[in-house]
Parts: C-alpha cells; structure tokens; sequence
C-alpha cells in the first residue's frame, strides 16, 4: 500500500509542477488535485480497522489512468490544451494494469498468459508513444497562441503568465503561419501599450512573413475586440 501512496502523490506533485509550464495549467492542475486526494484517501485507509485489499490500489490507478489517457489525448492531439494528463496518466494505468495481471498470472493458463503479455507490452509502447509525445516534443506553438488570446481577454498582458509572454513562446517551424498570427498578435499589443520599438520590432517580422494580408481577419478582429475591453474596462476604473 505504501508503494500506491507513494506513486500517486509522486505523480501527482510531478503533474503540479509541470502544470505551471503549460499554457492552460488548470487541466493538469486538476489532475493533480484528484491524485494527491486519492493518494491521501488510500493513506486514511490504512488507519482503517478493517483492511484494504491489496488490489483495490491497482484497480482505482488503472480506473484513473484509464480515464486520464482518454481525456489527456483528446486534450493533446483534438484540443492542443495539454500534453501533461495522458502520459502521466499512462504510468498509472501501465503500473494499475501490470499489477493486476500478475496478481493473476498463477492462476492463468497459457493463452491467458500470453493475451495478458501482450496487453502490458501493448500499453508499454503506449506509454512510450504519450511521453515522447508530450514531454520530449512538448506544447505546440497554436497551444501558446490560443492562451495568449485567453490571456489578453482577461487583460494579462506582461509578466511570466502575461499575454505577450505566451505569444512569445508560439513559434512554429512547421507551421510558419501561426508565427504569423503572433508577429501580428504582438504588434497589436504593443501598439496597444505604446511601445513603437516593440512594435516595429514585430512589424519587420510580419511584413518577412508576409504581412497583414496573410494573418487571417478573424484573429485581428477578436485580439483588437479584447484589447478595445481593457481600455474601456482601464477608463471605467478612472
């Protein structure tokens, strides 16, 4: 039991400390709130008069792990949110499931035996995949831009978490048309501001890039839609 403990509240000050590196930390955040509670339920039970069986620990970190995969690829590879859930979670359910198994592996007979080599090394090259995914290839450029926007709606512009921050890490060398869309982001937030150098900074880049005619007008109209919110909203409050 203490080994489960370990591994979840591991993990989960793991998943914490890597949410602060994310464009949209809350998702993992969350994730790491449900694996401390749950590390800190299985602790209370070991304070409980009645003892646990040794298997529920795997059974509740392949559940977890299970339902952390599927949310954490639609997250990465549909949404472009996060790429810390589904390789975390792929550990839980690599360790849940592999335990299970060989609580049972006396038990099997030889095709069982085979078929369940199979799923663990199955969910191995799994796992493989989701950290190489996540961690080694890391955030997407359009993940940046689309936190940045968020950012700059809710008037976060400078600092470590700030607007101008976010759009500063969205590069892409593949897609070139998302730097695009942050040269023209940056240019507008610094014309905002009233910063000329900055902003003439980032106008060379885009006209490189092929200038305004190439960012789309939607993107134009919803960051000069936010940025007109935080003069109305500064103005209000004189």
């Amino acid at each position: 039991m203490l080994f489960w403990i370990a591994l979840f509240v591991g993990l989960g000050l793991a998943v914490l400390n890597y949410s602060r590196h994310q464009p949209f930390p809350e998702i993992s955040s969350r994730f790491a709130l449900v694996l401390l509670v749950t590390g800190a339920v299985l602790w209370l039970s070991t304070t409980a008069p009645r003892e646990t069986s040794e298997s529920v620990p795997a059974v509740v970190a392949t559940i977890i792990g299970g339902t952390a995969v599927v949310i954490g690829v639609i997250q990465m590879s549909m949404m472009r949110n996060d790429v810390i859930v589904a390789p975390f979670g792929g550990i839980l359910l690599c360790m849940g499931a592999t335990s299970l198994m060989v609580d049972r592996w006396e038990g099997m007979g030889q095709a069982e035996q085979i078929g369940s080599f199979s799923v663990a090394s199955l969910l191995v090259m799994l796992e493989i995949y989701l950290a190489f995914r996540g961690l080694v290839v890391g955030v997407q450029g359009i993940s940046w831009s689309k936190s940045g926007l968020r950012q700059v709606r809710r008037g976060l512009i400078h600092g470590p978490n700030g607007a101008v921050a976010h759009f500063e890490r969205s590069w892409d060398m593949e897609d070139q048309w998302i730097n695009t869309m942050s040269h023209a982001a940056l240019v507008l937030i610094h014309r905002h501001a009233g910063d000329t150098e900055a902003e003439q900074e980032h106008v060379v880049e885009l006209e490189k890039a092929g200038g305004w005619e190439s960012v789309d007008q939607s993107w134009i109209e919803a960051l000069e839609d936010a940025l007109s919110q935080i003069q109305s909203a500064t103005i209000r409050d004189d």
